[in-house]
């Protein structure tokens, strides 16, 4: 590996860890000064008198000054304990195991998609730039891209699932069912994900097809395209043997701030369709003041966009090798 990768390597490894620092103690800080006290929360609904009041403090640390409170929240993160949850009285990470599969699934299944239809459908507007199919397709990425997320969920809930009763409206699976096979339990697992993952789908594949388009019109007029062209190139290899690959940055930049917007994203999802993931545990947990089930989860998801913030600077080195000599 040549010295100018490995310098580049090491910025952005330093640049992670001082950013998960900041991440860390803005999670910690957001969510203390938030209006309500947990175990008051606890105590209206179990008539718990002043002492057992206390002593819940004392066991969650509340009663320590905040500065206390974030060393010691810093010195478990390093050791991998998020602590326990005020609601569920079990520890952060059991909680969490449980909910991040079904979040992970929902999310990688639109992901993909999104980015698979959304950039084949703008590298196929920008080669018939001024056509019809042109113009259908920016016309159709900006009305859905228009769509709220919870106002989609709820149409396609009335449309599919209320009005012709094709598919499920919440949950995972069918609660009590007994199947007769592992594939009937798969079939209905997947028609329970489809109307979630076809919400997420039609609210954010817009977005990447007018980038594609927008980045791939740009490079088609320059001089290499040009080149290419007087060579006698094919019109199928010019565009995908030297334009798209040149029009990809763009659309990495937008993949790793598309991971941050369709985590918000699925909170709305998982909310609308009762899907057991991560992001109606969070809006449940926001609810009840519920702190470390709170930070851990924002901080799961901070880590997350990190994460994929990093993997797509290494991306721009592999894709366009001047980056890292910027």
């Amino acid at each position: 590996m040549s010295r100018g990768r490995v310098r580049y390597l090491a910025t952005k490894l330093a640049q992670v860890l001082l950013t998960l620092l900041a991440v860390a103690t803005f999670n910690f800080l957001l969510f203390h000064v938030l209006p309500g006290d947990p175990i008051r929360l606890q105590a209206r609904a179990g008539n718990l008198q002043p002492a057992d009041i206390e002593r819940l403090k004392a066991l969650y640390g509340l009663d320590q000054p905040l500065f206390i409170q974030y060393l010691v929240y810093l010195r478990d993160l390093v050791t991998g304990n998020l602590g326990m949850s005020f609601t569920y009285h079990l520890p952060v990470t059991d909680i969490l195991a449980q909910r991040i599969a079904n979040t992970i699934q929902l999310l990688t299944l639109a992901t993909v998609l999104v980015l698979i239809i959304g950039v084949a459908a703008g590298v196929l507007a920008a080669a018939r730039r001024g056509s019809k199919t042109d113009a259908s397709t920016v016309v159709t990425s900006l009305f859905f891209w228009s769509l709220p997320t919870f106002w989609t969920g709820l149409v396609l809930i009335f449309v599919f699932g209320v009005w012709l009763r094709w598919l499920p409206i919440s949950g995972a699976s069918t609660p009590g069912a007994h199947f007769k096979s592992p594939w009937d339990g798969f079939v209905d697992s997947v028609r329970h994900l489809i109307l979630p993952t076809i919400t997420l789908i039609l609210v954010d594949i817009g977005q990447f097809v007018l980038i594609t388009r927008s980045s791939l019109i740009d490079v088609m007029t320059e001089d290499f395209i040009l080149t290419a062209r007087a060579k006698g190139l094919s019109p199928r290899r010019v565009l995908w043997g030297h334009a798209v690959r040149n029009a990809m940055l763009p659309v990495v930049t937008a993949s790793a701030l598309y991971v941050a917007l369709v985590i918000g994203g699925a909170i709305q999802v998982e909310t609308v369709f009762s899907w057991p993931g991560m992001g109606s545990l969070i809006y449940d947990a926001v609810l009840r003041r519920d702190y470390p089930l709170i930070e851990a989860s924002f901080l799961i998801f901070a880590v997350t966009v990190i994460f994929v913030n990093f993997i797509s600077d290494l991306l721009y080195m592999w894709i366009d090798p001047r980056v890292r000599d910027a």
